[in-house]
């Protein structure tokens, strides 16, 4: 009896977080081609930052961003009020990511991104959350409730983010006419930098 209880609920946290990547995928408009545009314009590098786990997911996102042609890296929330602010530029972008959009760790750093004179990006859950009212543009996950059935570990929140960064990613390399080669020629190490 407890197998089947198992089961299902993993397959429920697996149906909850498809239902909101569907969701995602139909929220998809102008303002995500905005985002695309601001980061192929962008003369410096794409910097990411978060705290917990949408953390994680600029972490992952920075390396994606890489390896597929854009500069990209991540700065901790933390670290950033603690000298890490020096590793951005009035040239670069920053994507805060932020289900909330009122991690403390973020919203303390506002004022100075703003005052480095690097654009923003937001990627939350809340359009009128402190986060998304200073960014330069807001891209929405959609999401409402977590797989968690606590409903409070991050699951869905932290699944959309990193598919709308995925996104993101591979979107931008087409438009830059990223090729195999390319992509080839930055990962010489393991299977991929030897794929034919």
């Amino acid at each position: 009896m407890e197998s089947n209880s198992n089961i299902n609920t993993a397959k429920q946290v697996i149906l909850s977080e498809a239902y909101a990547l569907n969701n995602l995928a139909d929220m998809i408009d102008d303002t995500f081609m905005k985002a695309v545009e601001m980061i192929l314009s962008c003369e410096g590098r794409v910097i990411f930052s978060g705290i917990g786990k949408p953390g994680h997911i600029g972490r992952k996102l920075a390396a994606t961003f890489a390896s597929t042609g854009t500069p990209a890296f991540f700065v901790h929330a933390a670290e950033a009020a603690h000298g890490d602010l020096g590793m951005i530029t009035s040239k670069d972008l920053v994507f805060l990511l932020s289900h909330s959009g009122s991690s403390d760790e973020l919203v303390n750093l506002l004022p100075y991104i703003h005052r480095i004179g690097a654009k923003i990006i937001a990627i939350t859950s809340q359009k009128d959350s402190p986060i998304a009212k200073s960014a330069n543009l807001v891209l929405l996950t959609g999401v409402d409730k977590e797989a968690d059935p606590r409903g409070q570990a991050p699951t869905t929140s932290s699944t959309a983010m990193l598919a709308l960064g995925d996104a993101l990613s591979i979107t931008v390399s087409i438009q830059r006419g990223f090729t195999q080669q390319d992509f080839r020629n930055f990962h010489p190490g393991g299977a991929l930098g030897h794929q034919k």
